[in-house]
């Protein structure tokens, strides 16, 4: 470890000192840089902390062994057409991370249930809606697409809050207190029993652009949309059609195949839309540091590595 530097690219120079202090204290012999540092060698770079990283520059660093994730996704590394081969990439999945999924997810399941966005706009429009009352929790079906440590954790507090949920995997897998439907098969029927869907699908070729015309058509009218998942998974265009038709009722969208989204994006003036700038499961630099050095343990001792992406399964 002596010598062996982790260069970061998340949070800008800004985020470089509190990340310094975070391994100083984690992981004492580790050189820690930042990704525009003009004097690190490029020799001693065994490990990368990225977000974005600049297309190409991965692959200059000869001895780099492990690619690290500064989120849940790794779209974002895998864009680099130059990226090493053979490399590990790791994702981001902290304690943390299920904890502020869950919790955006839960507010934005109970936010749809009674009303809010209405009673936010008769608030702005002078209006005393005291018929805006809502629904219950318990009546209230909500579907999870993705099943994965995300998915179960977020299906887990949405039941904890009363909701009925079901979820639904690519291939069939068991979770905890939740009916699954799996497969293409079941979809259907899943969608038909469902009153607030919720995406937290991996993004894989299958699963780009499910969020569609043909899925949407498929719900219940009135029904509602939770995405955060991958920006690839949504058709703008479909949704906003769906939203004015009243097929859909409201939807939460946290990530976009354009970020930042535009100023001028029929999304963010859409009375039916709240957007959010990919905020859902943000984590302190703390726990990433935790996770990160849990990673370079586990590597150093020769043991499996948790949360590696897997190409042939696309996640």
């Amino acid at each position: 470890m002596q010598g062996d530097t982790l260069l970061i690219k998340s949070g800008g120079a800004a985020a470089l000192p509190e990340w310094q202090h975070h391994f100083a204290r984690l992981m004492p012999g580790l050189r820690v840089c930042g990704w525009d540092d003009p004097f690190v060698d490029a020799r001693n770079v065994r490990y990368a902390l990225v977000w974005q990283p600049d297309p190409g520059r991965l692959a200059r660093y000869p001895r780099l062994r492990l690619i690290l994730s500064a989120a849940a996704g790794v779209d974002h590394i895998l864009a680099d057409p130059k990226l090493p081969p053979n490399v590990p990439i790791v994702r981001m999945v902290t304690e943390e991370t299920r904890e502020r999924m869950s919790d955006f997810v839960t507010l934005s399941a109970l936010a749809i249930v009674r009303d809010m966005p209405a009673l936010v706009a008769a608030q702005r429009d002078g209006q005393w809606a005291c018929d805006l009352t809502g629904r219950l929790a318990r009546d209230t079906r909500v579907s999870v697409l993705g099943l994965g440590e995300l998915g179960r954790a977020v299906a887990a507090r949405l039941r904890a809050n009363g909701f009925r949920v079901n979820g639904w995997t690519r291939t069939a897998k068991p979770a905890e207190n939740v009916p699954v439907f799996s497969g293409e098969g079941q979809l259907d029927a899943l969608l038909a029993q469902t009153d607030i869907l919720v995406n937290l699908l991996p993004d894989t070729p299958a699963t780009r652009g499910i969020l569609g015309r043909r899925l949407f058509a498929r719900l219940p009218a009135g029904a509602s949309l939770i995405q955060v998942g991958r920006g690839a998974h949504l058709d703008r265009h479909a949704l906003l059609d769906a939203l004015d038709s009243g097929r859909l009722r409201w939807a939460v969208v946290d990530v976009f195949d354009i970020e930042p989204l535009p100023p001028d994006d029929a999304l963010r003036r859409h009375p039916k839309v709240l957007v959010t700038p990919h905020i859902a499961s943000t984590v302190s630099y703390a726990a990433r540091a935790r996770q990160v050095a849990d990673v370079l343990g586990a590597h150093l001792r020769g043991a499996p590595l948790p949360f590696v992406y897997d190409a042939a399964r696309g996640y």
